[in-house]
């Protein structure tokens, strides 16, 4: 593993260690709503999208018969991995959430830590292999 993978591996857990610290920031601070809001936003789901990367990457995306956008593929993975990203860490949220609310030991600073350690172990977990390619049956229309 290269310097650079490393620092984008570890970029999603380090936002939420310093969502964590700027709790100790006044309650109004904008740079402590600006931290929460994004690591929340965007940290769980980077860690996931990271694990699932190349089982995602094994299929090429399908445009459309009339091809003007020759960079269709890569603008189309771009805006599924944002995508997955956004709609995961508001999963995660909500899913931390309510079993925090169904246990009775709801509070932000709970939620917060939770999903910040469980971004911690993703970004701590190898990636998914793609799987290989289902082969068709020779004289097969496809």
């Amino acid at each position: 593993m290269t310097p650079q993978e490393l620092v984008v591996r570890m970029l999603p857990p380090f936002g939420g260690w310093l969502a964590l610290a700027a709790l100790a920031l006044p309650g109004g601070s904008p740079l402590r709503g600006a931290a929460v809001v994004l690591f929340l936003a965007a940290g769980p789901g980077a860690a996931m999208v990271r694990v699932c990367a190349p089982a995602l990457g094994a299929r090429p995306a399908e445009g459309p018969v009339e091809r003007r956008d020759p960079d269709f593929a890569r603008h189309s993975d771009l805006l599924e991995r944002l995508m997955l990203t956004l709609f995961l860490s508001i999963g995660a949220l909500m899913l931390v959430a309510t079993v925090l609310i169904a246990t009775h030991t709801f509070s932000a600073q709970r939620v917060l830590l939770t999903l910040t350690l469980l971004t911690t172990l993703a970004a701590f977990r190898p990636p998914l292999r793609a799987s290989p390619r289902p082969r068709t049956p020779k004289g097969s229309a496809q």
